[in-house]
C-alpha cells in the first residue's frame, strides 16, 4: 500500500506545534488578562508559527520549550509574534545545538504594559542620532528637547536614546537617557545577541528603545503593580493599612515590574533571564 503524501502532511500538521497551541487554549484563555480576545490571541500565535519555517522547525524541536515562552506572552497578555512579543529561533547546548524557540519582550510590549497600568497619558521613546539635536540637564529642565530635520536625509548614526511618561496628574516621570556605551553594555548582558535571529541583529533600533524604556519602566507603574495598588487602596479604605506619605512632584523610588519575572533578553540572567 502506497503512502498518500496529502494524508500524511495533514497528520504532520495536526500534531504540530500549532495543533499544541489549539489543544491548550483554554489553558492560555486562562492566563490572558480579561481585556485580551483569547481567541484573537491564539489566532496570533498559531499565525506566527505557520507562517515562519524557522519559527515552526524550532519548535519541533521541542514543544515544551515553545508553549511555556508563549505561556509568558499570555500572562503578561502581549500579542504573540509582533513586535510585543517576539518569537525568535535560538541554538540550544541543551539541545545539541538544534534551534528552539525563545520569546522576547519587545519595547512596543512594555509601553503597553505601562499604558495598561492607567497612571500615564504618553510614552515618549526615541533614538538620537548624530546629526539631530539633543539637550538635557537634570534639574533645569523638565524633559529633554529633541529637534530632528525630518525632510534632510539621513540623520546619521544612533548615538543616544532616552525615554520618559507624561503622567495622567501632567507630572512628568523620571527622563532615562542612555548613551552609546551604555546601550551596548546592555546588550553585552544579552544571551541571545550574536544569534542571526535575535532582534539586536534584525531590528537594533527597536532594541535600543527597548533598553530605555525597559529603564523607565522602574520608575512608572505597569500592570502587576497597578493590580497590587488597586488590593492596596481597597485594604486602605478596610482600615487594614495606613497609606504611605506622598510628595508632589517627586519621582518614584525604583520599584520592581511585571517584567523582572518575565523579560528574558534585556538586562541579562539578574532580570530573569531564561538561559539553557
Amino acid at each position: 500500500m502506497t503512502e498518500n503524501p496529502i494524508s500524511n502532511a495533514v497528520a504532520v500538521r495536526d500534531n504540530g506545534p500549532a495543533a499544541q497551541i489549539e489543544q491548550y487554549r483554554d489553558e492560555y484563555a486562562a492566563l490572558v488578562p480579561s481585556h485580551v480576545n483569547a481567541d484573537q490571541w491564539i489566532r496570533l500565535a498559531v499565525g506566527a508559527i505557520r507562517g515562519n519555517k524557522d519559527l515552526l522547525e524550532a519548535a519541533h524541536t521541542d514543544v515544551g520549550v515553545f508553549l511555556r515562552e508563549l505561556k509568558t506572552a499570555a500572562r503578561l497578555g502581549l500579542e504573540p509574534g509582533t513586535e510585543q512579543f517576539y518569537l525568535t529561533p535560538r541554538k540550544s547546548k541543551a539541545h545539541r545545538g538544534q534551534k528552539i524557540i525563545k520569546g522576547i519582550v519587545g519595547y512596543q510590549g512594555i509601553v503597553e504594559l505601562i499604558y495598561r497600568a492607567g497612571a500615564v497619558s504618553s510614552v515618549i521613546v526615541e533614538v538620537v542620532r548624530t546629526d539631530d539635536t539633543f539637550r538635557y540637564v537634570i534639574g533645569r529642565d523638565g524633559k529633554p528637547v529633541h529637534e530632528i530635520d525630518w525632510f534632510g536625509g539621513d540623520r546619521g548614526e544612533m548615538v543616544g536614546v532616552y525615554a520618559y511618561a507624561i503622567m495622567k496628574d501632567g507630572a512628568t516621570s523620571k527622563v532615562v537617557v542612555l548613551n552609546r556605551r551604555q546601550v551596548m553594555e546592555a546588550k553585552a548582558k544579552s544571551d541571545g545577541r550574536n544569534s542571526e535571529y535575535s532582534p539586536w541583529n534584525t531590528n537594533e533600533e527597536s532594541m535600543w528603545l527597548k533598553t530605555a524604556v525597559r529603564r523607565l519602566a522602574k520608575w512608572v507603574p505597569t500592570s502587576a503593580e497597578y493590580m497590587r495598588e488597586q488590593l492596596r487602596a481597597q485594604a486602605e479604605v478596610a482600615g487594614e493599612l495606613t497609606a504611605a506619605p506622598s510628595v508632589a512632584g517627586v519621582p518614584a523610588m525604583p520599584q520592581p515590574t511585571a517584567l523582572d519575572d518575565a523579560d528574558p533578553d534585556d538586562e541579562g540572567p539578574l532580570e530573569g533571564e531564561l538561559v539553557d
